[in-house]
């Protein structure tokens, strides 16, 4: 199995779409085998669901992302798990142990209704309100 997880500094990345990096692990018999980062290569849910599916990609761990996203991720046959916030390596453990924090109605839905500047990706702010492309 592999898992990606959108990567910035050892956290989390809030903003799927925005992503410059994934830290991809291998997993074995439960655990953690290998990991490496890498490039996300483009930016946009298209590209970056290709990036995934090329690299073999099971399973996702994200902050925000928004519908088109989802529905990338979907047909890729890549399982999002969204809503997540903290450190990417402890994120992955939290997972294996079945006991990660995660949000099942996560959304990054400010395409979708394009409302103010209060609008919220995860628990973080957007500000440039371009959190999936």
């Amino acid at each position: 199995m592999k898992i990606a997880v959108t990567y910035e500094n050892g956290m989390v990345f809030q903003h799927f779409g925005r992503t410059s990096q994934f830290k991809v692990y291998e997993v074995v018999d439960g655990k953690m085998a290998d990991m490496k980062v890498v490039s996300s290569g483009g930016s946009g849910h298209g590209a970056l669901a290709g990036v995934l599916s090329a690299l073999g990609v099971d399973v996702l761990i994200c902050g925000g992302m928004g519908t088109g996203a989802k529905n990338a991720m979907a047909a890729a046959g890549i399982q999002v798990i969204g809503g997540v916030q903290g450190e990417a390596d402890l994120a992955v453990a939290s997972y294996l142990e079945g006991k990660l924090a995660f949000d099942p109605d996560f959304k990054c839905d400010h395409h979708d209704h394009h409302h103010g500047e209060d609008h919220e990706c995860g628990d973080n702010g957007c500000g440039d309100h371009d959190c999936n492309h």
